[in-house]
């Protein structure tokens, strides 16, 4: 293959724009996206998801499109798109098919195309590459190459970083491998792990969340327990934490487009297997009730029903904390359960753009914290900067006999709050 690079992004957001901008001050980078607003902004500098600064976007070599003809020149085609479940919990790979179209009607001889997006064992090889094959008539191995390199990008960390992480490789034959990983190892300054196949990396990945996913769940089945024993969750962490080999995982709210999601992606696959994966769905079923639980104990505690509305606030709509994404995000659950039983809510979010809403919100959504008074207050997401406004400013906007709700237990061990 040519060394000299010219690399197609496809879909420019958590995982495409930080590969974009780390590849650009190597090589020459073409960054597209299907969504005219998203690039509108890139040009401009500004990064919605508030990860990059305006100066390290407009400072990059990234040409920003979104037309796709200007991918025709790359030799190198990395996917990162969405892969979401549609509303039965299946796998939604409308993207990716999409993606992998578009890689078909441009790609070359000798080119290599390298997939990041969560998908099951199986998916690259089996539902992608043949997309591209029948579009472009290459053969695999025989004209061009794939490679499979899962993302591990975490939203409103400072620490673990693209290039500071260690990155899985694979591709679909030895040669493929040797090439994308002398691509990666451009810009990834901690190592690269080599898997034997592109099914284990693509394994290796959905294991990742699912794990994480399934120890929540069970500190969340844990917390319920703990409640009705009268027990507070968080001091038994604490105490359990003095063990060596203690994880402390914490109860809250499993939303995103990652753990949420990637669980139902392994399970779809297993039934077609004919496996039946009992810990992964129950795990799921738990995380899912959450949302309803915290609603239900707000609900009574503040005595509200249709008749008797209840004015409530909540902190936070973001599915993560110091983050902007409200994809899959759980508060929205709390708030359809709530305004159900009679809740007037009100949302306040300093990392949401009010403009963002793409529908019609059934909520009022404050920009700024006002004097008015809440029977109910949920702070649902712990972000940084409600730290930075402190427990004594949100108390101070609770009714006197109100409630305070910490699912996050940012306010962990002040008076009258209640953590999950």
């Amino acid at each position: 293959m040519n060394k000299k690079y010219v690399i197609g992004i496809i879909g420019v957001g958590y995982v495409g724009l930080p590969l974009a901008l780390s590849f650009a001050k190597k090589v020459k980078v073409i960054a597209y996206d299907e969504n005219n607003e998203k690039i509108n902004y890139l040009t401009k500098g500004l990064d919605k998801n508030k990860i990059f600064s305006k100066n390290e976007v407009l400072s990059s070599k990234v040409y920003f499109t979104n037309k796709s003809q200007h991918l025709k020149d790359c030799n190198v085609y990395i996917v990162c798109v969405p892969t979401p479940v549609n509303k039965n919990n299946l796998p939604n790979l409308v993207y990716l098919k999409k993606a992998s179209k578009l890689v078909g009607r441009y790609i070359n001889k000798k080119d290599l195309v390298v997939y990041e997006s969560t998908v099951y064992p199986g998916c690259t090889e089996e539902f992608c590459i043949p997309l591209i094959e029948k579009r472009s008539n290459l053969s695999l191995n025989k004209d061009f190459y794939c490679g499979y390199s899962p993302e591990r990008i975490n939203p409103g960390d400072k620490k673990n970083k693209l290039t500071n992480i260690i990155k899985i490789v694979s591709a679909s034959s030895k040669k493929g491998l040797v090439i994308v990983y002398n691509i990666y190892k451009k810009i990834i300054k901690a190592d690269l792990h080599k898997a034997k196949n592109i099914k284990i990396a693509e394994a290796a990945k959905i294991l990742e969340n699912i794990q994480r996913s399934v120890n929540i769940s069970l500190i969340n089945e844990a917390s319920l327990i703990f409640r009705k024993l009268k027990i507070n969750t968080h001091d038994v962490l604490e105490a359990a934490n003095t063990k060596w080999n203690f994880v402390n995982y914490r109860p809250g709210l499993v939303g995103g487009h990652c753990i949420a999601v990637d669980p139902y992606y392994l399970t779809y696959k297993a039934k077609m297997v004919g496996i039946d994966p009992k810990l992964i769905l129950s795990g799921q079923k738990i995380n899912n009730h959450i949302p309803i639980h915290i609603a239900n104990r707000v609900s009574k505690k503040i005595g509200i029903n249709k008749k008797n509305k209840k004015k409530i606030l909540i902190l936070g709509l973001a599915f993560k904390e110091n983050c902007s994404d409200i994809r899959d995000s759980k508060v929205f659950n709390i708030i359809n359960h709530l305004k159900k039983k009679g809740g007037l809510i009100d949302v306040y979010d300093p990392w949401i753009n009010k403009k963002d809403f793409k529908k019609k919100i059934n909520f009022k959504m404050i920009n700024d914290l006002s004097n008015k008074k809440y029977d109910a207050i949920i702070l649902a997401v712990a972000h940084s900067t409600f730290k930075k406004i402190g427990f004594r400013r949100f108390n101070s906007m609770k009714k006197k006999n109100g409630f305070f709700y910490d699912v996050k237990s940012l306010f962990y061990g002040k008076k009258n709050v209640e953590c999950l």
